[in-house]
């Protein structure tokens, strides 16, 4: 969303804007509002709620954005696009250059600002506004049981096996996606049932591309089949 969108969304409530300014870092402005919540409106069109009554900031959004898509209230995805992944940097610049052709807003942490915020603060603030999570789970480490060397397994980063559970718990199973690479050698994240996984080798748009799709467009978003 854009300044004037978020301002746009606020007038609609009784959610009043107290202060205006720029960011410290001038990459945004930002809005503490009547009702104690704070927004950070980034120039690149990401933006995120702090503070407290965060949520009912979050919903005037939601509302907003549904009202003017034509649903009349009705839940419309958000393009934003939440990405977790380890160490292996290709299929991160992949799959963000994936998303984007299909006219959707990756959220990629490190590329973030963090103002002043811990690494749990700052996955707290971004994956607030964002509609689905693709976890990228990449065979970064080796593990196995102690004294069962015999055992080796790649396992994903712990990292990433943290914010799986965090983005679960804040979008549930459906709005969640785990591309796992080399799945025959890969331990799994998590023995959960009903978990959506996707497998790939080494080209994400070529071998995970349209069942990744497919997971996106059943939960409301309209992705050109012929960008696939």
């Amino acid at each position: 969303m854009t300044l004037d969108e978020i301002k746009s969304a606020l007038q609609k409530t009784a959610i009043g804007i107290k202060t205006e300014t720029r960011l410290g870092n001038d990459t945004g402005t930002q809005l503490r509002l009547s009702n104690g919540a704070i927004v950070n409106c980034f120039d690149n069109g990401n933006y995120n709620v702090q503070g407290k009554h965060k949520d009912s900031v979050e919903q005037a959004f939601a509302s907003d954005a549904a009202i003017a898509s034509g649903g009349g209230g009705v839940w419309a995805p958000s393009s934003k696009v939440f990405v977790v992944y380890g160490h292996n940097g290709d299929a991160r610049n992949q799959l963000e250059a994936t998303l984007r052709r299909w006219g959707l807003d990756p959220i990629i942490l490190d590329q973030m600002p963090s103002e002043g915020a811990t690494l749990i603060e700052k996955l707290e603030n971004y994956y607030s506004n964002v509609g689905f999570g693709v976890v990228l789970a990449t065979p970064d480490d080796v593990a196995y049981p102690r004294g069962k060397d015999d055992q080796k397994a790649f396992r994903a980063r712990q990292n990433v096996v943290l914010e799986l559970g965090m983005l679960l718990a804040h979008l549930g199973r459906k709005r969640v996606a785990i591309l796992l690479q080399d799945q025959e050698s890969m331990e799994r994240p998590s023995d959960i049932q009903g978990l959506i996984y996707i497998p790939f080798k080494s080209d994400i748009a070529k071998e995970a591309g349209l069942l990744l799709a497919k997971e996106m467009v059943s939960q409301g978003y309209k992705i050109d089949v012929a960008k696939i």
